[in-house]
């Protein structure tokens, strides 16, 4: 089981949807506090729902407010960046040059591919972190090959 978790965990790394500081959360992990990266990207998906609910309720406005809209992404990156979401990250970066463009729609289409990793990646960890529960403690976080 301990494999099949490590093969899983290389997978969203191969995959790009996690980057190295997704490894450095791990490493925080001890023996002491052994759910601490469940913990903390349990944490990233319920704050993240008002930022996101933020995100929309600002593209709903007319005219658009690139700043805040700009402000309100910015802190949505930081906190997918907090966990090692790379895919997440790379479009809000995205949507940000949108803001600083003014470009409302290319904001809007960015936005939707946001949400999309952001839905896709809350599934493949949720299953990682079940299956992680299921295989039992393990060793040291090691960095991906």
């Amino acid at each position: 089981m301990q494999r099949q978790l490590a093969n899983m965990k290389q997978s969203l790394f191969d995959q790009g949807y996690l980057d190295e500081q997704f490894i450095q959360l791990e490493e925080l992990q001890d023996d002491t506090n052994p759910n601490f990266v469940e913990e903390v990207v349990t944490l990233y998906y319920r704050d993240s729902v008002r930022l996101i609910q933020n995100i929309e309720n600002a593209l709903d406005k007319n005219p658009l407010d690139f700043a805040k809209l700009d402000s309100h992404m910015h802190q949505f990156k930081g906190s997918s960046s907090s966990i090692g979401a790379r895919k997440v990250k790379i479009e809000c970066t995205q949507f940000r040059e949108y803001c600083r463009a003014g470009n409302g729609e290319g904001c809007k289409r960015t936005f939707q591919q946001v949400k999309k990793e952001y839905a896709t990646l809350k599934k493949k960890l949720e299953a990682y972190f079940q299956f992680a529960r299921q295989a039992g403690p393990i060793e040291k976080a090691c960095r991906p090959k």
